[in-house]
């Protein structure tokens, strides 16, 4: 007998807090919180309503959001995981630096929070 695969995130996860800084000659820089909260399917990304990014030109911001979303979305599907995605994530806080930030920056930040998240309800890191 199998069981049904468990849903993802079973409960609130709040907080989860992602500092993704690379220093070379290709610098990556992107931090971001967001919450996870159960949902009754799929994959939803919000950004709050009072996230304030101090960063120009301030159109790039819903790429980075995007590119963070994504990053969420695909670790959160990784087979190993054995989740239903059934989460609405919400942006709570952004910072984006002029010389790092981009939008692969923020994808990798999206995969950390999520590896973060699905962590925090095992008990330990997964590998």
């Amino acid at each position: 007998m199998t069981s049904a695969p468990r849903r993802f995130p079973p409960y609130p996860i709040r907080g989860v807090r992602v500092l993704h800084r690379k220093q070379n000659c290709a610098p990556q820089f992107a931090e971001i919180e967001v919450d996870f909260e159960p949902a009754e399917e799929g994959f939803v990304f919000e950004v709050a309503r009072d996230v304030a990014v101090d960063y120009e030109p301030a159109d790039a911001l819903p790429r980075f959001f995007a590119a963070a979303a994504l990053g969420i979305e695909e670790r959160l599907r990784l087979t190993g995981y054995g989740v239903v995605v059934a989460a609405r994530v919400v942006l709570r806080r952004a910072r984006a630096d002029t010389f790092g930030s981009h939008e692969r920056a923020f994808k990798i930040a999206g995969h950390l929070a999520a590896r973060q998240a699905v962590a925090r309800t095992e008990g330990a890191a997964d590998e």
